[in-house]
């Protein structure tokens, strides 16, 4: 396989191009900037230089290749919307008129569960449930429209395939677990309605097995959820992530109605005020961490043969080990 990944700096990135390598594919990666090809590079990728705002750009990078993974995207609840709808909706756009331009055979979009999302309770969701038309929060409504675009333009001679991994850790740079890393220490953590209630996860190196599978199995036109298998509670989970790296969230709690009334409120203040920063939580992510959110792989499993191979349990120890010798995350 002749591979092009966008996002190769990033957190899947890394890995997918670290395991790409390994099993004896070529690889070239995109990189906006000198730090960002320097990562890619020692993944094991090419670099090539250029960002998603530049169709130019990913052409030449996509030359010569087979498959693209698309897996940049501004992961944030809360920022300008044209920085996150330039970059995952614009982007996406532009990746796949590039791909198509010089033929490539078959792209797999990073897409997440946050795309049903609309304030729904989201239980053993699966690939039948519809796109909302409101879901809640930019992030979600810019990776639903991204979506749509990929598998809009799914084709004979263009295949396109959507994967989506929920909760995506484990080891690397994960900015998700170094967020809430600093949080607990600084003292801004606290649990939703106690933190029990059930969650689905997917540890990076299932992400990176579901996408590969995606390249060679998936369906055009399709949609395939990745998890660690069985959900887990979210606090017990939790606890032995931020344990791994040796800190304890301990037991501070806020009645989901009141975080949900203090984000609404909250992000109310910032958007008429202009005030500086952002909201202490959004609406968003109440609905993300502050609640159950559980989906099936069920079609993964038996479409594409996806095992999700690293256990949770593995996944722990791989950053316990880590940890001591980085100093801390």
């Amino acid at each position: 396989m002749r591979a092009f990944v966008t996002g190769g700096s990033g957190f899947v990135g890394q890995r997918l191009i670290a395991t790409l390598r390994e099993q004896g594919h070529t690889v070239k990666a995109l990189g906006r900037s000198e730090a960002a090809r320097a990562e890619v590079l020692r993944a094991g990728a090419e670099p090539c230089e250029g960002d998603l705002s530049s169709p130019e750009a990913l052409q030449r990078g996509m030359e010569g290749c087979e498959v693209v993974f698309h897996a940049a995207a501004v992961v944030k609840m809360w920022c300008p919307r044209a920085e996150i709808f330039d970059a995952n909706v614009r982007g996406t756009e532009h990746v796949l008129e590039a791909a198509r331009s010089v033929g490539i055979q078959r792209l797999v979009h990073v897409s997440t569960e946050a795309v049903l999302m609309d304030g729904t309770l989201l239980s053993r969701a699966d690939e039948t449930w519809p796109l909302p038309s409101h879901p809640v929060g930019d992030y979600a409504s810019t990776k639903s429209a991204a979506e749509r675009l990929v598998l809009s333009v799914n084709s004979p001679g263009f295949t396109t395939v959507v994967v989506r991994p929920r909760f995506i850790w484990g080891k690397g740079k994960d900015p998700a677990l170094a967020a809430v890393t600093e949080a607990v220490r600084s003292g801004r953590f606290w649990w939703i309605d106690g933190g029990h209630y059930q969650t689905s996860t997917c540890h990076v190196a299932n992400c990176v097995e579901g996408m590969l599978l995606a390249a060679e199995k998936g369906k055009g036109g399709q949609a395939y959820f990745l998890t660690d298998g069985e959900p887990v509670d979210f606090r017990e989970f939790m606890t032995a992530l931020l344990k791994a790296q040796g800190v304890e969230p301990g037991g501070k709690s806020l009645p989901r109605w009141l975080g949900m009334g203090m984000a609404t409120v909250g992000e109310a203040l910032w958007t008429f005020l202009r005030l500086p920063g952002r909201p202490p939580a959004t609406r968003a992510e109440m609905l993300v961490v502050g609640q159950e959110v559980t989906v099936s792989d069920a079609k993964a499993r038996q479409e594409l043969g996806y095992t999700g191979r690293m256990t949770r349990e593995k996944g722990f120890q791989e950053l316990a080990q880590r940890a001591p010798e980085a100093g801390g995350p």
